[in-house]
């Protein structure tokens, strides 16, 4: 029962701090100090340093030996490598889902759209950004590929908080398109119609990743 419950713990104090290391509650490169962190948690060192580990191991966080962790760096070229990787691994987990997806799936995938979109409402940026992150992990599933869902996860924690910048920008009603033709063109089991468009909407140049991270460096330093 001792397991368990540390296990409950880190996993609490995972969630937490994944939450301010994806909302960069802590100012890039800043050294967190354990000792605080803890009393504001109110837990022992033990679970916030698996939690630290854990999420240093997802890329959220980093480790230098000796000097602790930190709060990872907003890192336009990193930022741009992981578009990149996500580029490829939706672009073939759609290949694999024009195989494999099952009608139902595509249709209640079409329903969600329509239901949550595209008038953005009064939902927050937050809101809207998790309604994407949904679409896309739902398109992933439909290739049957658990590993590569896993891999989509985590780069859309890592690059959260610039979709956010991007999504402040961006005007809904249009952006809404390429998913849903993306899905239409799956429905009809034809990459050459689904697929550029799925590329055309996750893609983004460098200097458009470098103008949204001045965005956010200017939100995080003013507030």
């Amino acid at each position: 029962m001792a397991t368990v419950a540390s296990d409950s713990i880190v996993e609490q104090v995972y969630d937490k701090l994944k939450q301010m290391s994806v909302g960069y509650d802590f100012k890039p490169g800043e050294r967190l100090n354990e000792g605080v962190l803890a009393s504001a948690l109110g837990v022992s060192r033990t679970p916030l340093r698996e939690a630290l580990t854990r999420l240093t191991t997802e890329g959220l966080l980093r480790f230098s030996p000796g000097k602790g962790f930190f709060c990872r760096d907003l890192d336009a070229q990193e930022v741009f490598s992981l578009y990149e990787l996500r580029k490829v691994v939706e672009t073939e987990a759609l290949r694999l889902a024009i195989v494999r997806a099952r009608e139902e799936d595509i249709d209640a995938l079409l329903s969600f759209l329509e239901n949550t979109g595209p008038e953005p409402g009064d939902r927050t940026v937050e809101e809207l950004v998790k309604l994407d992150e949904t679409f896309h992990e739902g398109l992933m599933a439909m290739s049957g590929n658990l590993e590569m869902l896993r891999v989509l996860k985590n780069i859309n924690a890592r690059i959260r908080f610039v979709r956010w910048i991007d999504m402040e920008r961006c005007d809904r009603r249009v952006s809404q398109n390429a998913p849903r033709e993306t899905l239409l063109g799956l429905r009809a089991r034809a990459p050459e119609r689904c697929t550029p468009t799925l590329t055309r909407h996750i893609d983004r140049r460098h200097d458009q990743i470098a103008t949204a991270l001045k965005e956010g460096l200017a939100q995080i330093y003013m507030g």
